[in-house]
């Protein structure tokens, strides 16, 4: 007589978000089965863009969806810094880059990304418009405990993904100061591409700077960043105050925030976790993305490292139902903690208000990016050069990790 098969181990993701959508594909196809709770009703309109850089591509290639999102995707051509009179501070090679780095950095829109992850997970996993509250976090002896309002849940692993306000991190770790304010405001848009030509660039002026990226669909991703007071926003609309800041900058900017509708310039003040928390996890819940290590924009590897980190929980995961989540915080809390504060850093010298130290600053990028692309690239070195624990590029039918 057949012995009956033991039952897949299960596991709680709370937030459906990128990072927590990465974190159910690889967990599942590790063998595990998998909840996904979504406090939203919808995940069909998920932000703007996002760029992916080759580190985050690798990790997608763990779970099989790499090289769908390079198809769906732009692949950023050169461009560069310049300066809000439009003149060229540096440019970057899109060759060197992907030379360095194994792979391009490429931009696509948000819910591009979130429909492709949620593609590969069986047809019920995800529930929306559900409201989840971490009761117990679980012991080596005991589940962890998610309550809905469609009753409690039960699994031997809970992955907190709910976001820089984080109601699993304050369960887990409540006397931790959570995020702080970090002095700017952001802003984002995706309009129709303009009739001038362009390159893909970055402006940095004197506390703001300005971002335009093509999507592959001939749309623009473009964002705009600015020293402000936390909670401040336009009495009128953002848009108009987008024109105030940006209206009198090189084109296409002003051309793009004209071709923007009011109602879909998204606006956030950005909040980065200061003080790093003293773990991942605590019994058998752990935490990824924003909920560990919300970090300032700057680098534009917020995204990339919950794609990281959910690929290396996964790792850490076993399909019996043991996951080492001491092992998971120690391979991603001293990587994530040094990439925020370098963020921090850039974002400083992106939000600059001394004119001198301005001037100084865009004349040191120059010199830098003369001195050739090796040099100008090698800040990333030690981020987008990383590559995942896993075997890459595994089929729909690969467990994760074998």
């Amino acid at each position: 007589m057949a012995q009956a098969q033991p039952a897949a181990a299960r596991a709680v993701v709370v937030g459906g978000g990128i990072g927590g959508l990465t974190a159910a594909v690889a967990l599942h196809l590790r063998g595990w089965r998998v909840t996904v709770l979504e406090r939203s009703p919808s995940l069909a309109r998920v932000g703007a863009g996002i760029s992916l850089a080759p580190n985050a591509l690798r990790a997608l290639d763990v779970i099989g969806a790499g090289d769908a999102v390079r198809e769906l995707a732009a692949w950023q051509g050169d461009g560069g810094m310049r300066t809000p009179k439009g003149r060229w501070v540096s440019r970057i090679d899109s060759a060197a880059l992907a030379e360095r780095f194994g792979g391009p950095l490429v931009v696509l829109h948000r819910a591009t990304l979130i429909d492709k992850l949620a593609a590969r997970l069986p047809e019920g996993t995800v529930r929306m418009a559900v409201a989840a509250t971490l009761v117990d976090p679980g012991t080596r002896t005991r589940p962890a405990l998610v309550r809905t309002p469609d009753g409690d849940l039960e699994a031997e692993l809970v992955v907190g993904a709910d976001g820089i306000r984080s109601a699993v991190r304050r369960t887990l770790f409540p006397t931790h100061p959570g995020p702080v304010y970090s002095g700017f405001t952001t802003w984002r848009i995706v309009t129709p591409a303009p009739e001038l030509p362009f390159a893909a660039h970055e402006t940095w002026g004197r506390r703001r700077i300005w971002g335009t990226q093509p999507l592959k669909d001939g749309r623009i991703y473009a964002y705009g960043a600015a020293l402000a007071p936390a909670g401040e926003r336009a009495a009128d609309d953002e848009r108009q105050e987008l024109l105030r800041r940006f209206g009198d900058w090189h084109e296409p900017i002003p051309a793009l925030i004209r071709a923007a509708a009011p109602a879909d310039v998204l606006r956030h003040d950005v909040h980065h976790i200061a003080e790093p928390l003293p773990a991942f996890h605590r019994g058998r819940a752990a935490l990824l993305g924003d909920a560990a290590h919300a970090m300032a924009p700057t680098l534009g590897q917020g995204g990339n490292q919950a794609i990281e980190d959910a690929i290396v929980l996964a790792h850490h995961a076993e399909p019996a139902g043991s996951a080492d989540l001491a092992a998971y915080s120690a391979d991603r809390g001293p990587r994530t903690a040094a990439i925020a504060r370098k963020a921090l850093q850039v974002a400083r010298m992106n939000m600059m208000d001394n004119r001198a130290g301005i001037a100084l600053r865009n004349t040191a990028i120059t010199a830098l990016s003369k001195a050739g692309p090796a040099l100008f690239l090698r800040s990333f070195d030690g981020i987008a050069d990383w590559r995942p624990p896993q075997r890459p590029y595994a089929s729909d039918g690969t467990r994760v990790g074998n």
